[in-house]
């Protein structure tokens, strides 16, 4: 089955959760909190912010540690079970269509100003259609007119607020918390749910390339963005309409549009109106895209049927994408989704807290393969405001915001019982919580989270790269006895970290017997932690003849027929496992490549075997001819080819011998050079030196034919 293509960048991220939530929180309910809370309103936007960052910080920890499709409701179901995965995928998945639904109406509403004839309901439906077939095109198209989006109502919020600003009354904000206590944090209540657009991107985090930075950073900075522009916005709305004209009515349905009135006149409110429809636009776009991902989440997991999970060649869950429409058209077709929506922001306010519970389960299970890249600061301490604060806020919003909550509640437990428990056999990390205490454990869950350490790969801070180029390489061309070779690539780990070969050799030999030594297409990895060890070491060894297993049990036995004629030789910090995890993981990935064993038996030398398992975009291969642009290198030393600070020259292939490279190390016609750095450091270099793939080694030649290498 296909899957979903890892195409989004940062500022996709950013884009995704920003305009998923500067909507209705700016051009909407300003106005409606003003009549409850007076000028305190950018006060309670302030604390609305801080209140809800425990759950974006749990959230963002969960997002890099397992970036699935489906959000909170993968999360949950992997901490806490398929019961309570199951209510809040369904839960989640109505409430983002519901507020889809309501940002279409506030769309055609907007666009009832300029054109008072025109069917809200009809605008509405129109619309829905309408990102219904961005969202086929594929999740980059729709990020990119997000992108888009975002810049231009960025621009006109802050050419708004910058007018605003100047054009303020200190005095309005004289006795700002008369109106008493209780109102405020009702108010607090009703503005609270501006801010939880912010953590719908981690929906698509399967989606998004470098999760482990992208998606934190992506949703922190959206974070940042939009607390800044609701607490300055209103407090510049304050300050330049005053308090009175905001809370008119019951509130001012259009505050932004007012404020543009008074600083820019009938221009400035004819910009805030497009602002106002660009942001409606921009939330029922990324509304659809995040919401589609929950049902083909559950479908994965068997709790929704088959045809959900169904994904076309440009990787877009398409069934999903027409089943969420279809919700939102079911809505908008019902009822005035206005009201609901803001009713099933209680739902959401349970999420986050069930999201920092999440975290707390995770990091108890004793997981080795939860390794999330960003990982939420003072812990347990912020999770716990996280799981406490949104009970009083859920009562400051009604005793109807309550049964709402119920309601989802109790139409996904009973989905769990009536379909989804027949279907699935798995637990959560809850178990592995329970199994520290001496009850049961879940290994199923331990393996899949391995399999996304493995998509994943190593971080850029992780030296994978210096690992293969220091390693020691065994090759023999008959077969060898698996407790053979563990002698000698014990002998040789032996040199490199100081410690004597007969310890590694049975702390190999004991993960062996196990069964903690991972196998896969012919390459069998044996590993262990060292306390005294300052990083991770490691050993290469090709065998053509086979290895024979003679001790112990691989953690997945080879087929009958299997020759084993690949091992590496990992030993790692005790205290660093989960870098030591991502290094299996990053090897594992590239074993998993078809092409990997034929490349690794046709490399002709030691360095030609260490560049099989270096990561193509990130190493350079390149030979210094007698013309063209890499012969200036020859007669430089290494310090004088400036090379960019984050490269290596790792290894030299000179008259058939490996050099490993000082500063003072002079390069001649002829030599091979192997490169490591970053992927644009490397597209630079290959630029600069002219490199194309007919200097590279044959396995690399066959590899990238037609490109450069």
């Amino acid at each position: 089955m296909p899957g979903l293509n890892r195409e989004l960048g940062l500022f996709d991220v950013y884009a995704i959760a920003t305009g998923a939530t500067l909507s209705s929180g700016f051009f909407l309910r300003p106005g409606l909190a003003a009549a409850q809370a007076g000028s305190a309103i950018p006060f309670a936007y302030l604390l609305a912010g801080l209140l809800l960052l425990p759950g974006i910080l749990s959230m963002a920890e969960l997002a890099t540690a397992m970036p699935r499709a489906g959000g909170i409701y993968y999360f949950l179901d992997r901490s806490m079970g398929q019961r309570v995965g199951t209510i809040g995928g369904f839960g989640t998945w109505a409430t983002l269509t519901l507020k889809s639904a309501f940002a279409l109406v506030g769309l055609g509403a907007y666009l009832q100003v300029y054109f008072p004839a025109a069917p809200v309901g009809q605008i509405s439906f129109a619309f829905a259609l309408g990102f219904a077939g961005i969202n086929l095109l594929g999740a980059k198209k729709t990020s990119a007119l997000q992108l888009v989006l975002t810049v231009v109502l960025l621009a006109m919020l802050g050419w708004l607020i910058g007018a605003g600003v100047t054009a303020m009354d200190p005095a309005a904000f004289d006795g700002a918390f008369d109106l008493g206590t209780s109102p405020f944090f009702s108010t607090v209540g009703l503005v609270i749910v501006s801010y939880m657009g912010l953590t719908h991107v981690a929906s698509v985090s399967e989606e998004v390339k470098n999760p482990d930075r992208n998606l934190a950073l992506g949703m922190l900075l959206a974070f940042a963005t939009v607390l800044l522009v609701y607490v300055l916005g209103t407090w510049a709305m304050v300050g330049a309409v005053g308090v009175g004209a905001l809370s008119a009515g019951g509130g001012n349905l259009a505050p932004a549009a007012s404020m543009a009135r008074v600083v820019a006149g009938p221009a400035g409110e004819a910009v805030m109106t497009v602002a106002a429809v660009l942001a409606f636009f921009s939330v029922g776009n990324a509304g659809l895209l995040s919401a589609s991902r929950y049902p083909l989440a559950m479908s994965r997991d068997h709790v929704l049927p088959a045809a959900l999970r169904r994904i076309n060649r440009r990787g877009v869950p398409w069934v999903a994408v027409l089943a969420t429409t279809g919700l939102i058209l079911l809505w908008l077709w019902l009822f005035d989704p206005s009201g609901i929506a803001k009713l099933a922001s209680a739902f959401q306010l349970i999420m986050f807290a069930l999201a920092c519970l999440a975290v707390i389960v995770m990091r108890e299970s004793g997981l080795a393969p939860y390794d999330p890249g960003f990982r939420a600061p003072l812990y347990p301490w912020v999770q716990i405001v996280g799981i406490i604060t949104p009970l009083p806020l859920i009562i400051e919003m009604g005793w109807m915001a309550t049964l709402v909550s119920i309601a989802f509640v109790a139409f996904g437990t009973l989905w769990y019982s009536v379909y989804a428990r027949d279907h699935i056999r798995r637990e959560g990390a809850i178990y592995h919580v329970f199994e520290r205490l001496g009850q049961q454990r879940n290994r199923g869950l331990e393996r899949e989270l391995r399999q996304i350490l493995k998509e994943k790969g190593v971080r850029d801070a992780d030296p994978f790269e210096e690992l293969i180029a220091s390693s020691d390489v065994l090759d023999y061309e008959g077969s060898v006895r698996f407790s053979e070779l563990v002698d000698r690539a014990s002998q040789a780990l032996s040199q490199q970290v100081g410690v004597s070969a007969t310890r590694l050799s049975q702390g190999l030999l004991e993960g062996t017997a196990r069964g903690l030594t991972p196998m896969s297409r012919g390459v069998v990895l044996p590993h262990l932690y060292l306390d005294s060890i300052s990083g991770p070491r490691m050993v290469l060894a090709r065998v053509r003849g086979g290895i024979e297993i003679d001790t112990g049990e691989p953690d997945v036995p080879p087929a009958e027929d299997e020759l084993i004629q690949a091992a590496f030789f990992l030993a790692s910090p005790a205290a660093n496992d989960g870098r030591h995890l991502r290094t299996l993981a990053q090897i594992a990935g590239r074993v998993d490549d078809e092409s990997f064993l034929t490349e690794w038996l046709e490399a002709e030398d030691d360095l030609e075997l260490r560049e099989v398992m270096l990561r193509d975009e990130r190493m350079l291969v390149m030979e210094v001819l007698s013309e063209g642009a890499s012969s200036a290198l020859a007669g430089m030393t290494i310090e004088e080819m400036a090379l960019p600070e984050s490269t290596l020259a790792a290894m030299i292939r000179r008259r058939g011998q490996l050099v490993v490279p000082h500063e003072d190390t002079l390069i001649e016609t002829g030599d091979r050079l192997t490169i490591l750095g970053s992927p644009r450091d490397i597209i630079d270099l290959r630029h600069r030196y002219d490199v194309h793939a007919t200097t590279a080694p044959r396995w690399w030649r066959r590899g990238t034919q037609g490109r450069a290498s």
